[in-house]
């Protein structure tokens, strides 16, 4: 008779897997009474009161009495009712999101929400053991300078460009930095001996929307970022999908144009990246203001230092620069097609836009959903919720942060005083 290949769960394990229930559940419903979680959770009142007596003992949560008297109601006779909270000054994470070009570092609390945060520079050209050691530097510091208890701090999570393996932490390829198989999980690990969890920066910005963001309670969604590249992080009941070698997600790469679109940086030509990136529009804005040598694009170009290039484009066209206007548009519409496509496919709940395109949101927004809702098969496109995210540009640092938060509440090996 065949073996089957099942193991029995020994008591710890068991109360384990309690303790992150009842935490998963605090997370999403943060006014819970230890009856209401007995019946979320078809747990025994007892088993709750034992759970709920080892997360106060350490810290994790709190027990806060609601039957004060409010706004002239009197308290109702009897024992008040309480509620149990996460108490977001329990535990800690550090998230690091690398760009091109630059690095953030923020410490945030249990709930993701930001402490400190930093931005640091570095060049592309210089090789990674050198831009990693820079890393691992402002990570210290910034760990000092919240002045965070070290052994509050469940980890760091990593939200790297390009290509990920989550089980080693190894960045396999980061095209716009020419990196090649970059062992982070590791390094860090060593230097800061800390929890280390990398995944693709993308990815995590959706990890972070799922839990903390516009998508909690969502089933599925995708999280569409557009800057220097345009990706894609996708959540399947409630997880992250990353595919077979962890490449699920590039959109950026979906072929728009057949014949005669510009050479991608993967090789094709036409690729959505080339006509909705950062640097896309940028090139087409510097061809409209050398046509337009008087227009208010050129103007706004010359004079309004105080806008990083981007938002010159987005504020020409703010004032009126019909040519802008137009441009931004025909961009817009690529990406709701390239958008259809992906409802067709992953057939998400929600999508939530990022990066570029939630800072210009009012070029995007619209079109998009316009686009999206005709060209996607059925009626899909006209389900989906198409939003922008709520974390704005912080969404790349608060992602990298969810990852280590993440294991704390789904994940962890032990609940750590």
């Amino acid at each position: 008779m065949a073996k089957h290949a099942l193991q029995g769960s020994n008591i710890n394990l068991v109360k384990l897997h309690n303790l992150q229930v009842v935490l998963q559940h605090l997370l999403y419903e943060p006014n819970l009474s230890r009856v209401q979680l007995a019946q979320r959770t078809d747990l025994s009142n007892t088993t709750i009161t034992n759970l709920i007596s080892e997360l106060l003992e350490q810290g994790i949560v709190s027990e806060v009495e609601n039957g004060e008297e409010s706004e002239g109601r009197l308290r109702p006779v009897g024992r008040p009712r309480t509620s149990i909270h996460l108490e977001p000054s329990a535990r800690f994470a550090v998230g690091m999101h690398i760009g091109v070009g630059s690095f953030t570092v923020a410490v945030t609390n249990l709930l993701d929400e930001m402490l400190i945060n930093r931005v640091e520079p570095f060049d592309i050209n210089a090789p990674s053991s050198q831009v990693i050691k820079k890393m691992a530097a402002t990570i210290k510091a910034m760990i000092a300078e919240s002045g965070v208890e070290r052994n509050k701090i469940l980890g760091i999570g990593i939200g790297a460009s390009g290509l990920v393996e989550v089980a080693t932490g190894i960045n396999l390829l980061a095209p716009n930095l020419n990196w090649h198989d970059v062992p982070l999980r590791d390094y860090f690990q060593n230097q800061l001996h800390l929890p280390v969890f990398v995944d693709n920066n993308v990815r995590a910005m959706a990890v972070g929307e799922t839990y903390f963001g516009l998508g909690r309670g969502v089933d599925s969604l995708a999280f569409v970022y557009g800057r220097v590249g345009v990706g894609a992080g996708l959540i399947l009941r409630g997880q992250p999908f990353r595919g077979s070698i962890s490449g699920a997600g590039e959109i950026g790469h979906t072929v728009m144009l057949l014949e005669g679109g510009e050479p991608c940086r993967c090789g094709n030509s036409g690729c959505l990246e080339t006509l909705v990136s950062e640097s896309a529009i940028l090139r087409s804005a510097d061809g409209i203001a050398s046509q337009n040598p008087e227009g208010i694009l050129d103007a706004i170009m010359r004079n309004r230092q105080d806008l990083v290039p981007i938002g010159r484009v987005f504020e020409a066209g703010r004032q009126g620069d019909q040519e802008v206007r137009r441009m931004l548009s025909e961009r817009a519409y690529y990406l709701g097609v390239a958008l259809a496509g992906l409802v067709n496919l992953f057939n998400p709940e929600m999508i939530i836009l990022g990066g570029i395109f939630s800072s210009g949101e009012e070029y995007f927004l619209d079109t998009v959903r316009q686009v999206t809702s005709k060209m996607a098969f059925g009626r899909m496109g006209e389900r989906v919720r198409i939003c922008s995210t709520g974390f704005g540009w912080d969404a790349s640092v608060l992602g990298a942060a969810a990852l280590a938060l993440m294991n704390f509440f789904y994940q962890q090996d032990q609940v750590k005083p």
